[in-house]
């Protein structure tokens, strides 16, 4: 029986603090994060949008929608995987992103890859 589910994007994500680029005293805290999506499944896809929920401590929400990632619209052949690094600015020490990006298949079938909530937190530093 063939497999129904052609469509396999696997996403993970790493998020690293920026203290160099931050500010505590300015409310400014800069994070990195790098996501690689992989395709895991039997057709080449492109990644043609993303939208970005993240949310700061306060719950002050930033919504971000755009072409692409990082100035790309990748393809990404089964069995490949395309890695970016991005980053975001929070007015608080821990916050939170999730979304979603929407891919096409060659014949133009669009589908949404949703992109699971991960933390972004300055990491506790003891003196």
């Amino acid at each position: 029986m063939e497999n129904s589910q052609h469509y396999r994007i696997q996403v993970t994500v790493k998020v690293k603090f920026l203290p160099e680029q931050s500010e505590e005293a300015a409310d400014r805290f800069v994070f990195a994060y790098t996501i690689t999506v992989s395709n895991e499944g039997e057709q080449t896809v492109k990644l043609l949008r993303r939208h970005w929920v993240i949310t700061d401590a306060n719950n002050h929400v930033q919504e971000v929608k755009g072409k692409g990632v990082v100035g790309e619209q990748p393809v990404i052949h089964p069995g490949q995987s395309f890695e970016y690094t991005s980053g975001t600015v929070l007015a608080t020490q821990v916050g939170t992103m999730s979304g979603s990006y929407q891919m096409a298949v060659d014949d133009g079938t669009e589908f949404p890859v949703n992109i699971p909530q991960f933390v972004l937190s300055v990491p506790r530093v003891l003196h």
